[in-house]
């Protein structure tokens, strides 16, 4: 996955919240690192022998909490998970793709 660089990646929109988003970081492939210590239940290794946190059959990562649309286990989250910065320049831009792809 190529991850875009903006020359506003230090701007973070405060008027983004995770409390009023469909959760669309949830979505992305996640990779493990070797430092995390994630519920075995949630991790998967991929094609290519990398180990990702595994995605349910309707596309959404296994760790969510599809009730309250946050993540089921914050305190153990992946490290990349953890620098994902809201209303950042990457959580923008996944929240506009998210949108394109949005039924009205």
């Amino acid at each position: 996955m190529n991850i875009p660089i903006h020359v506003d990646d230090a701007f973070v929109d405060p008027t983004v919240s995770c409390s009023a988003c469909d959760a669309v970081c949830c979505r992305l492939t996640v990779t493990i690192a070797p430092d995390d210590t994630i519920p075995r239940a949630f991790v998967e290794r991929n094609a290519q022998g990398v180990e990702v946190m595994r995605h349910g059959d309707d596309g959404w990562c296994a760790a969510l909490d599809r009730t309250r649309m946050c993540c089921s286990i914050y305190e153990q989250r992946p490290a990349i998970c953890r620098k994902f910065a809201m209303g950042g320049a990457y959580c923008r831009d996944e929240r506009a793709r998210y949108a394109d792809r949005k039924p009205a």
